[in-house]
């Protein structure tokens, strides 16, 4: 399955008590859980005023089903197309 970047519009994010982040991770897994498979989350970063979340999907229309039925934000979709990291700078 397609691995996706999500970027989520949430004023005041990074200021959310770990209640708050913990109540949210737990809609996102019982929505998750309803979906059959169709979506996996792997990570979200939480910046200052936006979340970045890392879904493994069937496409990107299941990832805009999570966030309707969970109730975020999924302001921009992005399928990745690669995956650096500093390993990639180096001679085969």
């Amino acid at each position: 399955m397609p691995k996706f970047v999500i970027e989520r519009e949430i004023p005041g994010a990074g200021t959310l008590s770990s209640e708050e982040l913990r109540g949210i991770s737990q809609t996102s897994n019982g929505v998750l859980a309803t979906m059959g498979g169709r979506a996996q989350w792997v990570q979200s970063y939480v910046t200052d005023d936006k979340v970045y979340c890392v879904y493994v999907a069937e496409d990107a229309d299941a990832v805009r089903e999570h966030a309707r039925a969970g109730g975020f934000p999924a302001d921009v979709v992005s399928t990745v197309r690669a995956v650096i990291d500093p390993t990639t700078g180096e001679a085969s």
